[in-house]
């Protein structure tokens, strides 16, 4: 199943809280195999009309129509969206022309959409409409549980200190979630991103990445199962 459903959205509200207490002001959940979030009855979003379950407060949903391409279409859609001041709730991001989590992109500050189907108020705008443009955005998946505020607060303020711009969790000798990328590098990431591939296959290329060992905060590992599985 789509990992922002493990646990209840366990996974989805950990996440949120570790990158908003990590320093991230902006938080926007990018969703694809679950369809497009459903606003609820109290006004929320719910991450989709059938799971029950809600997106935290303050967080802006971006449905991906393309989903089935692979981490590269969210990844896309996420940088996409934080490239802009403000965002239609709900927006559909479709990029397969330009070739990008389930990842949550968050900005230390996403692009205007098409309305979905079915939500009368899909046009509408949100209260962010005029802050600028995000400098830095870091991209963390759901399926990470154990990465905390301390680990997101440590690879932005490396990222911040960076004359790159580019910072990366590591764990140990493996590279891990979040990274954080400048605003120089977006397009760069987008246009490499293919398949299963995000931010990756960019990174790779680059010697000025720094790579922030976080192993004393976390184990970064990915989770394919939730807790108690007997897989």
């Amino acid at each position: 199943m789509p990992k922002v459903l493990a646990e209840g959205g366990a996974w989805l509200r950990g996440a949120v809280t570790a990158l908003r207490a990590g320093g991230c002001e902006r938080i926007f959940v990018v969703l694809g195999a679950t369809g497009p979030a459903y606003r609820a009855a109290n006004g929320g979003w719910l991450v989709s009309q059938t799971s029950g379950i809600a997106i935290p407060e303050g967080v802006q949903p971006i449905w991906v129509s393309d989903w089935d391409e692979g981490l590269s279409a969210s990844t896309r859609a996420g940088l996409a969206a934080a490239a802009a001041p403000g965002i239609g709730a709900n927006p559909t991001i479709t990029e397969t022309a330009s070739g990008t989590v389930n990842p949550i992109v968050a900005a230390p500050t996403v692009a205007a959409g098409n309305a979905l189907p079915g939500n009368s108020d899909a046009g509408t705008v949100d209260a962010d409409t005029n802050r600028s443009p995000a400098e830095f955005v870091a991209i963390m998946p759901v399926d990470t549980p154990d990465v905390g505020p301390e680990v997101v607060a440590r690879v932005i303020a490396a990222a911040r200190a960076s004359e790159s711009g580019l910072a990366r969790a590591f764990f140990g000798s493996t590279p891990g979630h979040p990274v954080v990328l400048g605003r120089q590098h977006w397009a760069g990431v987008r246009a490499s991103a293919e398949g299963n591939s995000g931010a990756g296959t960019y990174l790779r290329q680059r010697a000025d990445m720094v790579c922030v060992t976080c192993d004393d905060l976390a184990t970064g590992i990915d989770r394919d199962y939730p807790a108690g599985s007997a897989l």
